[in-house]
Parts: C-alpha cells; sequence; structure tokens
C-alpha cells in the first residue's frame, strides 16, 4: 500500500539529502518552486502558440493550449486543496510530525497541471498522430529492423505525455536533470506510469496509453521507487499504479476540456446557445441563482456564469469521488478515472459528444489538421535525413545548412539510432504551430 508521506516526497534528481517539509522555508516552498520552474521553462511558453482544438485559429475565442494549461492549474489547485483537507483531517500526523499543510497538495497538483501539456507537439492531437504515422506508414519505416520492439514501439506511438516527462528531466550539459522537479510533482503528472510495450495490457486507466521513452526508463523508475508507487508488471517489463495525485491532475483536464472546449464552440457559433443552456443546466441545477442569471443580457456572459458554476460542481463531485474511494487508490486498485464515478457523468458524455461532433470535426479543424499533417511529415524527413547523414559522415551541403536551423542546444552528437530518431522527433515537437510552419515554408522552397 502507498503511504501519503513518501508519496509527498520533495527529493529532486541529484539531491543527496532528504528534504524535509518541517525545514521548509513557507516563503519558496518546494512544491510551490516547481510550478516557478515550469512557468519559466521555453517549453511551457511556446505553448501559447500551440492551439487546443482549432489549429492555428486567428479567433480571440479560442484557447491555445498556454490558456488551458493555466486554466486546468487553477482547477487542480482547488481539487488538490480540497482532497488535501480532507486527507489532513484524517491523517493528522501528516501535519503534526512532517508539516504537512492541505496546500501542499494543491500546489503539488497545480505544478502538475501546468506541465500536462508540456510535451504535445504542434497542431493538435494530430500532431502526435502525424510523428507516429512517419514512422509507422512513411520514409520512417526504413528504420523499424535496427531498432528493439520498445524503442520502435516508442516512435510509432509518438506520446505526448512520455515527451513530456523527458522535457521535465531530460539532460543537457550543465542542466543535469531538466527542471529538477520535485518528486512528487513528477510522480502526479505522471497518468500512465509505464513502458510503450506492452500496449494496453489491461483496460485500466493507467495501462490506456504510456508514460516514459524507453531513455527515460531508468529515472522514471527512480522517482516511482523512491514515491512508493505499486509496481504492477513482471519480467523485463516496467509500470505502476498511479500516482494518487495523478487522478486529480487528470480530473482537472477532463474538466476543463470538456466544459471550456465547449465553452469556446457556443462563442464561436459552432454550438447553438440554446442548445448549449439545456446541456449545462443539468450541470448546475443545484447551486444556480435564477435571478442573477436572468440579469445577464449577453449570450457571452451567460454562458461564463454557467461554466464557472459547472466547474465549481464537478469539482466538487471530483473530491468526492477521490475520498470516497482514498484507500483503494492508495492500494493501487481503483482503475477508473474519477470522472468516470462522478454523479455527471452522463452529461459530461453528452458534451463531449457534441463537441466532437460540432468542433472537433467542423472543416475549419480537418483542414488545419491535414495541414499540420504534410508540415510535420516534411520536417521530420529533412532533418532526420540530414541528422542521420552527419553522423555517418555522408552529410551534403545541403544537410549542413539544414543543420544550422536547428537551435543550439539541439546540435549535439547522439550515437544510437533511437537517440537520433527521438532527438529530432523531440525537437519537432516543441516548435509552435507558428515556428512549424514557419519552418516548412523556408525548407520547402530552399528544396524546389
Amino acid at each position: 500500500m502507498m503511504n501519503w508521506e513518501q508519496l509527498l516526497s520533495l527529493k529532486r534528481q541529484g539531491d543527496t539529502g532528504k528534504r524535509l517539509r518541517s525545514e521548509q522555508d513557507d516563503t519558496r516552498l518546494g512544491f510551490e518552486v516547481d510550478y516557478d520552474r515550469i512557468i519559466f521553462s521555453a517549453a511551457f511558453r511556446s505553448l501559447q502558440d500551440k492551439t487546443q482544438v482549432i489549429p492555428l485559429s486567428k479567433t480571440d475565442f479560442v484557447h491555445t493550449r498556454l490558456t488551458h494549461s493555466l486554466e486546468v492549474s487553477v482547477v487542480g489547485r482547488s481539487i488538490g486543496r480540497l482532497v488535501g483537507k480532507k486527507i489532513i483531517e484524517k491523517y493528522p500526523y501528516l501535519k503534526e510530525a512532517h508539516g504537512f499543510h492541505m496546500n501542499d497538495f494543491g500546489a503539488i497538483v497545480a505544478a502538475a497541471c501546468l506541465a500536462h501539456d508540456i510535451g504535445n507537439p504542434p497542431f493538435g492531437h494530430s500532431g502526435e498522430k502525424a510523428i507516429g504515422e512517419y514512422f509507422k506508414t512513411g520514409n520512417g519505416q526504413q528504420y523499424k529492423n535496427q531498432l528493439t520492439a520498445k524503442e520502435w514501439q516508442d516512435l510509432i506511438d509518438f506520446e505526448g505525455n512520455a515527451n513530456g516527462f523527458s522535457v521535465l528531466t531530460g539532460n543537457r550539459a550543465g542542466i543535469e536533470g531538466g527542471l529538477r522537479i520535485s518528486y512528487a510533482t513528477l510522480g502526479a503528472f505522471m497518468k500512465y506510469p509505464k513502458e510503450s510495450l506492452p500496449k494496453k495490457p489491461t483496460n485500466a486507466i493507467a495501462d490506456k496509453k504510456y508514460g516514459f521513452f524507453q531513455q527515460d526508463k531508468a529515472f522514471f523508475k527512480e522517482v516511482a521507487e523512491e514515491l512508493g508507487l505499486i509496481p504492477n508488471k513482471s519480467g523485463d517489463d516496467l509500470g505502476f499504479e498511479r500516482h494518487p495525485l495523478a487522478y486529480l491532475v487528470e480530473a482537472a483536464d477532463d474538466i476543463c476540456y470538456t466544459i471550456i472546449d465547449f465553452e469556446d464552440g457556443i462563442n464561436l457559433g459552432l454550438v447553438d446557445e440554446d442548445f448549449a443552456l439545456e446541456y449545462l443546466i443539468k450541470l448546475v441545477k443545484d447551486s444556480i441563482d435564477a435571478s442573477k442569471y436572468n440579469s445577464l443580457t449577453t449570450k457571452e456572459d451567460r454562458i461564463s456564469y454557467l461554466r464557472a458554476l459547472a466547474i465549481g460542481s464537478l469539482i466538487n463531485d471530483a473530491v468526492r469521488v477521490f475520498i470516497e474511494n482514498e484507500e483503494a487508490i492508495l492500494q493501487g486498485k481503483f482503475p477508473y478515472a474519477l470522472t468516470d464515478k462522478s454523479k455527471y457523468k452522463a452529461q459530461m458524455d453528452d458534451i463531449i459528444k457534441l463537441s466532437v461532433k460540432k468542433i472537433y470535426q467542423s472543416q475549419e479543424v480537418i483542414q488545419k489538421e491535414i495541414t499540420g499533417y504534410h508540415i510535420i511529415n516534411n520536417l521530420l524527413d529533412k532533418f532526420i535525413t540530414a541528422f542521420n547523414n552527419k553522423h555517418e559522415g555522408k552529410m551534403s551541403n545541403y544537410d549542413q545548412l539544414l543543420l544550422k536551423l536547428l537551435p543550439e542546444k539541439y546540435r549535439v552528437e547522439k550515437d544510437s539510432l533511437y537517440e537520433r530518431l527521438l532527438h529530432i522527433s523531440h525537437y519537432i515537437s516543441l516548435l509552435t504551430d507558428g515556428n512549424a510552419l514557419l519552418l516548412n515554408k523556408i525548407i520547402s522552397s530552399n528544396n524546389g
């Protein structure tokens, strides 16, 4: 069984001594330092030019991944604090003996939420698929026989969550341990604590995707063991039950994209207001102030009021589900998302279904995703070819020019083919939508 004291570890990569909560300076608390480091990272900043749903949209209503991540972190902080308050009431020794506060839970969840999309490629989810398909069905197929099964799976199933773990923890010369985030926050960030194979070995939520690339396996294992996560794979396969706070990060994300993408769709006119009201009212019937609602004169204000109340209802319900199942979660015996057990599950499913139909499958989204596919495919092909040619000593003048476009920190030697392929995929995944467009324009015009 997992225990909270271990799960709330303040340890950072490279620490030799133990960091005790009772000795922390409350003005620079370790978990809050995590938040600050993520906010100031280049990878986080690039989320401002990555769209959440509608790639390349110039409409000011639409959320970027940056605004989405900030909103998720606000919701996550609320869920974390509410859960923390109950956990500390249940286990008073956490406060009395170790000095933990309810706000610590909020700070960990907020930091992990802030980072939850930090590894996602440009052009929405189609960007992830485009990288995978370059290897699976594109020119990248040629490398399959030179890689292990798990290395190959990392590439054909390129995963934003695993890429995010690399962003947060990857070593560079002089920057060991990446952002050096506390292990508690890394644990909360790890939604799918397993490697890319075996793929979906069970129907448990933690096995739905994977959470680290082969190159990050050793450090992932160190974090999981330090936190006391429960191993759930055998032999050479590495996997764990989730850190309990990962459920809260996932719930915050589920709540935001369900409600806020829907709000975007309404404001963009893709979803009819009357239709939308019918859906949202079901979530807020216990908390709505009818006279306040009726006094709002614009569609935007009415939807905004309902959105705030709907998020409040879903937060309280996520906390209820977590606390009711806390012991099962600590035993690694809760194979669901918190929202799967929500009393509002049917309403959330209805909203998502409507969003998929009206927003995610609109012509604009489809056209932009197709553009994204072409761009990612072209960039991967040109840069991988040049990077490999350089390694093999057969670099053309064009390859040389192309590699000069790589930012300095990406101009490093990588000995194994797997590391080279992952390195370029990682570079392209961290481009913004706009940068990817521009870079593609440059190399396409140069190449006739």
